[in-house]
């Protein structure tokens, strides 16, 4: 076990730099860990701007002067916060609330759809199976509705906290992209003057990553549009609520899509009936994500290697276990830097070659 052990640290860490990179990478996990949710407007304004972060590079590029470019940048992410509370917040914030109302009455419905099922496939479906299932669906409900009703001066601390965020966030992202090449020099201070592996595998990291969280910042905007609009066109209910649920769902690969297909089949379902309109809506929402899986994703991602849809899954249930839903947020984020600092991570070619000789 000894020599395993010694033979991977002189193949993966024979490099003095290496060491260093790892214990850096542990030591940033750690304080994640440890500090994240006091940290959590600071991270969230990093990643913010990283994301505008491209768009003022390509202004650059087109001439734009960088400050120009940054207040430009700073204005529209500004312009779209403020639309987000004030507009899209409390449409989405009322019909939640409408939906709870209504609860009871598609709980009724779906009673009626589901007790003709045992009576239609009796060798498949038992009514003991149905109630059981039933009974599990309106607790769930219930609770819900429970806490939607008591969202109230209960909840005011948590609210000041979200105000108290909502101003801190926009002044960290100005600075972080006004400031960048100040911070990311005083970064660099602390590191070693020769770095050119840190170099490569921050070169890899900042192409992969950059690129997968700016489209999928840019996919959820369109798929959630485009969904909004069909919806409302439909005349389907609770249009707002669900195509915030649809774009949120191309976050997570596979099952997102999946998950989310349950809640715009059975609004539907109970908005129309077993009709044509039930109809034109699911295939409606069948052709966004086939347009979203066949031609968008591969616009949008064509720079950055794909993960393996087990590596997604896992890397859903692994951070999502560390940092709950924000673990699950930025789960593929993750995955794809991870997958980017193993492919530029310096091996000992010569150790590889003395190993694998008879």
């Amino acid at each position: 076990m000894i020599r395993i052990l010694r033979g991977l640290a002189h193949k993966y860490f024979s490099d003095e730099e290496a060491v260093i990179l790892f214990l850096l990478i542990l030591a940033g996990v750690v304080f994640v860990i440890l500090f994240g949710s006091m940290l959590a407007p600071a991270i969230a304004s990093i990643i913010i701007a990283f994301i505008l972060q491209g768009l003022v590079t390509k202004l650059n590029k087109m001439g734009v002067p960088e400050l120009v470019a940054i207040i430009g940048v700073f204005f529209v992410f500004l312009g779209v916060l403020i639309g987000f509370l004030f507009g899209l917040l409390p449409l989405i914030w009322t019909q939640v609330t409408s939906l709870a109302g209504e609860a009871p009455r598609i709980f009724r419905e779906m009673q009626s759809y589901l007790e003709v099922l045992p009576q239609q496939y009796p060798t498949l479906i038992s009514m003991e199976g149905i109630n059981t299932i039933y009974n599990q669906v309106t607790t769930e409900a219930g609770r819900m509705t429970q806490w939607l009703v008591s969202f109230s001066l209960a909840s005011i601390p948590d609210l000041v906290a979200l105000l108290i965020y909502m101003v801190l966030v926009p002044i960290l992202v100005f600075f972080f992209l006004k400031d960048r090449r100040v911070l990311l020099e005083s970064m660099s201070r602390m590191l070693p003057s020769q770095r050119p592996m840190m170099v490569r595998i921050w070169h890899e990291v900042n192409l992969q990553c950059a690129n997968y969280v700016r489209g999928k910042a840019v996919e959820i905007l369109i798929v959630g549009g485009v969904t909004y609009v069909s919806f409302k066109l439909l005349g389907m209910p609770y249009a707002a609520l669900l195509s915030l649920m649809v774009g949120l769902s191309v976050v997570i690969p596979y099952i997102g899509a999946a998950v989310v297909t349950l809640p715009v089949a059975m609004i539907a379902l109970f908005a129309f009936g077993w009709g044509s309109e039930f109809i034109w809506v699911m295939v409606a929402y069948g052709v966004i994500q086939a347009l979203d899986g066949n031609v968008l994703v591969p616009v949008l991602f064509s720079e950055v290697n794909n993960l393996h849809p087990v590596a997604i899954i896992v890397a859903v249930l692994f951070f999502g276990g560390i940092w709950g839903l924000w673990g699950v947020f930025f789960a593929i984020p993750l995955a794809t830097m991870l997958k980017a600092i193993f492919a530029a991570w310096p091996v000992n070619k010569a150790h590889s070659a003395v190993t694998k000789e008879p």
